[in-house]
C-alpha cells in the first residue's frame, strides 16, 4: 500500500515573528503534516521540495503541479528565496495575480493559498462544520504530528534555550556572532 501523500511547510528567514504563528495556523487549517522552522535539517522524507517563488520555470499553483508528498519552502517577505534555497528545490510554484496592485503577496497569505491548492489536489476530506465554524479536533490527528505540543511550558522554554545556545555555537564556529548576520541555510548548504 502506498504511503499517504502529505505536505510539509519549511519556514526559513521569515522576518516577522507573528508570521510564523500565522503560517502554523494556516498549516493546521490545510492539513499540513509538519511545520519545520529551519535551523537544522531533518531527515529526508521522500518528498519533493517546492519553492514558492516567482521564477521563470515556476508553474501556476492553480495547475496543481504536485506529484507526491511535498515540503514547501517559503522565503523572506522582502527578498524571497536565496539562490542556495532555490538550488535545493525540485520545482517552483507561483500564485497568479489578476490585478496590478502589488508585486507579491505576504508570506502568510501565499502559504495559505498554496497549502489550500495542495489540499485540494490531494483530496483531503473537508472538516465538519458546526454553525458558522469548522469543528476543531480535541487533539490533532493523522497528518498533523508536527503541530501539537504535549510538553509542559517549562520543557518548551528549556528546549528553546538549548536550541538558541546550539545556534549560537554554530554561528561562532562559522565566524558569525549574531543570528541576524547569518542565514541558517547558508550554514547548512555551504560549498
Amino acid at each position: 500500500m502506498a504511503a499517504a501523500v502529505e505536505s510539509v511547510v519549511v519556514v526559513h528567514n521569515v522576518a516577522k515573528r507573528h508570521n510564523v504563528g500565522t503560517l502554523a495556523r494556516s498549516a493546521t487549517a490545510f492539513g499540513v503534516a509538519e511545520v519545520v522552522v529551519v535551523g537544522r535539517r531533518d531527515d529526508e522524507r521522500g518528498c519533493d521540495i517546492c519553492g514558492v517563488e516567482i521564477t521563470e520555470d515556476a508553474k501556476p499553483v492553480t495547475a496543481h503541479p504536485f506529484r507526491r508528498s511535498t515540503a514547501f519552502l517559503f522565503g523572506n517577505e522582502g527578498t524571497g528565496l536565496s539562490q542556495k534555497e532555490c538550488d535545493i528545490c525540485d520545482f517552483f510554484v507561483y500564485i497568479p495575480q489578476y490585478g496590478g496592485g502589488t508585486a507579491s503577496l505576504n508570506v502568510t497569505v501565499a502559504a495559505s493559498i498554496v497549502l489550500h491548492h495542495f489540499g485540494v489536489w490531494v483530496g483531503f476530506p473537508e472538516r465538519g462544520r458546526e454553525g458558522n465554524k469548522f469543528i476543531v479536533a480535541d487533539r490533532p490527528q493523522g497528518h498533523s504530528r508536527g503541530l501539537y505540543c504535549t510538553d509542559s511550558i517549562e520543557a518548551v522554554i528549556e528546549e528553546q534555550k538549548m536550541r538558541k545556545e546550539n545556534a549560537c555555537d554554530i554561528l561562532e564556529e562559522n565566524g558569525g556572532s549574531h543570528p541576524q548576520e547569518s542565514n541558517g541555510l547558508d550554514l547548512m548548504f555551504t560549498d
